[in-house]
């Protein structure tokens, strides 16, 4: 059996030159990842699940007469990686984690999402007094703010927001295939009144095909709110999932740790302990 790749890898390049030392030689095991701050995806952005190195050009990896995969876009927003966030991934993704180790890390993993994704909502300058008497000129956040979590799955990065925000509003919404049609259907929605004046923190862990999250943001919409006032946050994303969703709604802003091949579909059974 191969070994899963780590990911991050290519979540851009550097134009016109090529990579530093550091990245050619990555580490044994899991390969270096580059600290791009939400960069564009660049042309080789999808990693390839059988792609076991790090630094190799797209090139190399396929014959240049085979189109590589396309860029997802600029509304997909990756963390910077780092070895804290990669180690998080590794227990979510370890088949032998306890559940006790398993939440420890998916609760820690949430709250760098949360906090990453209020830190893309907008703020005016302002200026207070310190205990001292000086002044100091800072930021504040806008008010007219709102979670809505995609159950049940979604309801475990709950009270990540809560910790950073103490009165955010959070809605709900339960979706399910039809035992029919396999379809996903919408069976409850509940959300504050005035949704459609609030920017949306949409939070679901998991985005594997992309069709939870589709039907979700349909919702929404029903209940006024713009698709370019949406943030949804996760914490791994399959290139399918990813694209799914920028193809439906291109104004939709996406905020995750990792996009790989291979999500972890286990996430909701083993964090609530029904697996």
């Amino acid at each position: 059996m191969e070994t899963m790749p780590c990911h991050n890898r290519p979540v851009g390049t550097v134009a016109g030159g090529p990579r530093p030392q550091e990245e050619q030689q990555p580490p044994a095991g899991c390969g270096s990842s580059r600290l791009i701050r939400f960069a564009e995806p660049g042309p080789d952005s999808l990693p390839s699940p059988d792609s076991g190195s790090n630094g190799v050009p797209p090139e190399a990896r396929s014959p240049p007469h085979e189109p590589g995969p396309q860029p997802i876009g600029a509304q997909l927003k990756l963390l910077p990686m780092n070895d804290q966030i990669r180690e998080l991934q590794t227990i979510i993704r370890d088949k032998t984690a306890s559940r006790g180790d398993f939440v420890f890390s998916a609760d820690r993993l949430i709250r760098l999402v949360v906090e990453e994704g209020l830190n893309q909502l907008p703020y005016t300058e302002c200026t207070v007094t310190t205990p001292t008497g000086y002044k100091y000129e800072g930021v504040k956040f806008e008010k007219g703010n709102c979670g809505v979590s995609i159950m049940r799955s979604g309801e475990a990065m709950e009270q990540g927001l809560r910790d950073c925000c103490r009165s955010i509003r959070i809605g709900k919404i339960l979706i399910q295939s039809d035992e029919e049609t396999q379809r996903a259907k919408v069976y409850y929605a509940k959300f504050p009144p005035d949704i459609y004046r609030r920017k949306v923190l949409l939070m679901y862990p998991i985005l594997s095909t992309g069709n939870t999250v589709i039907e979700a943001v349909k919702v929404l919409i029903e209940h006024g709110v713009q698709p370019s006032v949406i943030i949804l946050l996760s914490l791994f994303s399959t290139p399918h999932g990813a694209k799914s969703i920028i193809q439906e709604f291109p104004e939709i802003t996406i905020l995750t740790t990792e996009v790989h091949p291979v999500a972890p579909t286990h996430f909701g059974q083993k964090y609530f302990g029904t697996d």
